[in-house]
């Protein structure tokens, strides 16, 4: 499946650690604090588990958005919507 990760952490300390285990999912930068890529279910609960660990219920938001590819196809990208540097073609190439 295509999963979204996208959050708003006030502790750089946690941002720092779910952003690394965004990349280590295999997880792609595509804004600061907004990653995508391809993730197997399973691996998709255990980032949920492990991101719960770090944050703060009471202040953080951490939103997961999983989709197919189909779905992915059909998003709409107005202006600067990718930095071409930080998604690998195999993401890339889903959105055309």
């Amino acid at each position: 499946m295509i999963l979204w990760v996208m959050y708003d952490i006030q502790k750089n300390n946690a941002r720092t650690k779910v952003s690394k285990l965004c990349k280590q999912a295999g997880l792609y930068r595509v804004q600061l604090s907004v990653f995508l890529g391809r993730i197997e279910t399973n691996f998709m609960d255990e980032l949920k588990v492990a991101i719960e660990d770090l944050i703060d219920p009471e202040i953080d938001k951490v939103y997961m958005f999983p989709m197919s590819k189909k779905e992915l196809k059909e998003t709409v990208q107005m202006g600067q919507a990718f930095d071409k540097k930080l998604v690998n073609d195999e993401i890339h190439a889903l959105f055309f």
